[in-house]
């Protein structure tokens, strides 16, 4: 983990920021570690997942999209140096130094045998262009010899697991399909733990059926837990899913952006200090976005949340304990 500057910057009392964010942002993290521009490249490598195939149920998540949440995605059908290298390229056409990393993020991207994943991940962590790979995956997805593998590349260059968390409560969990439990993520943390391998949880918050108060349990019981970033979701109600057809047939409430980045800024502050927060809103596409439609501007979403903070002067982990 980086170090941080205890007084601050001027712009912001919270020691983990080089601008006037009150919480440990990914860009603070990455311009710590490399001297250019970084982006993530998003790539599908054609996994599926153990509730959509039958291994344990079928439909997938709720809320997932048919492209497994990589609706960013440029390009399907390329080939996976092919994609990596458009999404890079994008990226250059706005930060010319910028360089990337392979972010592996349609479905479950360790759901497979030891010899498909190294066909698939070693030729990403031979490039030059390539400064790290980001894997978003299951916790039950994730074999000893996987992390074993894994393990060995982080020596070779940045390696993130990412986790859906999504909530705390099992049976938020159940509602949504998602066909693991809590432990099993904390156990899979726990294993993660002592690796060079980093670790991202994501969490959504309004799910249908949770409170504010259940939200901001979920960051104080995940603080329990050794993790490096996490990602905070607003629910996107998407086109052709579950959860689309479930709203449609019975509005549930849905958070309105005030009341959405009041739970965000509760959230930071029982979030662990030195915790690297990748994001505090999602990615919806917005052609297939029911609802809701605020979230489509990101960056209004992030800006009341700054200034939310800055008018309650709190930052994140001021109410952590740590």
């Amino acid at each position: 983990m980086v170090s941080a500057n205890k007084k601050g910057n001027g712009r912001s009392p919270f020691p983990f920021s080089c601008d006037n964010k009150r919480y440990h942002t990914l860009h603070y993290h990455l311009q710590e570690l490399f001297p250019c521009r970084v982006g993530k490249a998003v790539i599908d490598a054609g996994f599926t997942c153990p509730n959509r195939d039958g291994t344990k149920g079928f439909g997938g998540c709720t809320f997932c999209s048919g492209k497994g949440s990589g609706d960013s995605i440029l390009s399907f059908f390329d080939s996976l140096a092919t994609q990596y290298e458009l999404g890079l390229e994008r990226m250059q056409r706005k930060w010319p130094d910028c360089l990337g990393f392979a972010y592996f993020q349609s479905y479950s991207n360790t759901y497979a045998d030891l010899k498909t994943i190294k066909k698939i991940y070693d030729p990403f962590y031979a490039r030059n262009d390539v400064l790290g790979v980001c894997i978003a995956t299951r916790p039950d997805c994730l074999t000893p010899e996987i992390i074993d593998y894994f393990s060995v590349k982080a020596k070779e260059k940045e390696t993130w697991i990412e986790l859906g968390l999504q909530s705390a409560h099992d049976k938020t969990m159940e509602r949504l399909n998602r066909l693991h439990t809590t432990q099993e993520l904390w156990d899979a943390l726990k294993q993660l733990k002592d690796t060079p391998i980093l670790t991202c949880v994501h969490i959504i918050n309004g799910l249908p059926g949770e409170t504010k108060e259940d939200m901001i349990d979920t960051v104080r019981q995940l603080g329990k837990h050794p993790f490096d970033a996490i990602k905070i979701h607003m629910l996107h109600i998407i086109e052709s899913t579950v959860l689309a057809k479930q709203y449609q047939e019975h509005l549930f409430p849905l958070l309105s952006l005030e009341d959405y980045v009041d739970v965000v800024v509760r959230q930071l502050e029982v979030l662990p200090y030195d915790c690297i927060v990748e994001r505090l809103t999602g990615d919806g596409m917005a052609k297939d976005l029911i609802a809701p439609l605020w979230t489509i501007k990101k960056t209004i979403v992030t800006n009341e949340i700054d200034k939310k903070m800055a008018a309650l002067n709190t930052w994140q982990g001021k109410k952590s304990g740590n």
